[in-house]
């Protein structure tokens, strides 16, 4: 596959945050599939390992599918990729609402992975053990606590990962994976704090869809509450946020930005 120039795209969007808009959904997840081959070559040709911690959600799901097509098969070495995950529902690997379990469904377990690289969080039971124990992994396998690429995605209530509206999670110190308690829908979910994923090489927010616009343009423009709005914290002047949108989820954001001109 020949190199492709994913940041040529790229948009400066505010001290913490780029964004790219590459099309429509369709359009979008073609770029992202080939922007996460791109990262991966790239870390492998400069460390010989590619880590990276995938999400649940729709685009991700859509990206997985599209990585899962033979004719990128050859494109990577695949034995070279580290999988982990960066949220989890509390649920087997086998229940429908598990995120590993749609990610392998989406199309994961149709790339040649090595299975052994391949790091579930085992959110289904002892959440809190488990978290720490996944802390652990990731320091024994990723010993500079810097992820090449870290996936997420943003629900309609601007939560990312499972760092959800007003709970415990969004005020971790020294924690890499926690287990967070979500109230609003009564349950626990095991995540990557902040702490971790600012410390990524490539933090990728991915964002489709018209019904996702509003919470895209809150999120970016709005009143900074993060404690309500957790998407916002997400970047860091020196490690800066890659938003990922379609045209449909950026139309708000950017009539708004074109109204103020």
């Amino acid at each position: 596959m020949e190199e492709f120039n994913w940041k040529s795209l790229l948009i400066p969007f505010d001290g913490r945050r780029n964004i790219i808009i590459p099309g429509n959904a369709e359009e979008t997840t073609v770029f992202c599939t080939r922007q996460f081959l791109q990262i991966a070559q790239d870390a492998i040709a400069q460390r010989g390992i590619f880590t990276v911690a995938l999400s649940g959600g729709q685009t991700p799901h859509a990206i997985f599918k599209e990585l899962s097509n033979p004719i990128y098969h050859q494109a990577l070495d695949w034995t070279k990729v580290l999988c982990f995950w960066s949220d989890e529902r509390s649920v087997s690997p086998d229940h429908p609402d598990s995120n590993y379990a749609n990610a392998m469904h989406a199309g994961l377990a149709h790339i040649p992975l090595l299975p052994e690289n391949i790091f579930r969080m085992p959110a289904e039971e002892e959440i809190e053990a488990n978290a720490l124990a996944y802390e652990q992994l990731i320091r024994e396998k990723v010993p500079s606590l810097r992820f090449d690429l870290i996936m997420l995605g943003m629900g309609e209530d601007g939560h990312t990962a499972s760092l959800f509206p007003r709970t415990h999670g969004l005020h971790t110190k020294d924690r890499l994976v926690i287990a967070n308690y979500v109230s609003q829908k009564k349950t626990w979910r095991m995540t990557l704090t902040y702490e971790c994923i600012h410390m990524a090489n490539l933090v990728c927010m991915y964002v489709i869809g018209a019904n996702k616009a509003k919470m895209v343009a809150e999120v970016l423009l709005g009143t900074y509450d993060p404690d309500n709005l957790p998407a916002q914290r997400i970047g860091t002047p020196s490690h800066r946020a890659l938003w990922i949108l379609d045209k449909a989820a950026s139309e708000q954001l950017m009539h708004a930005i074109k109204s103020e001109f």
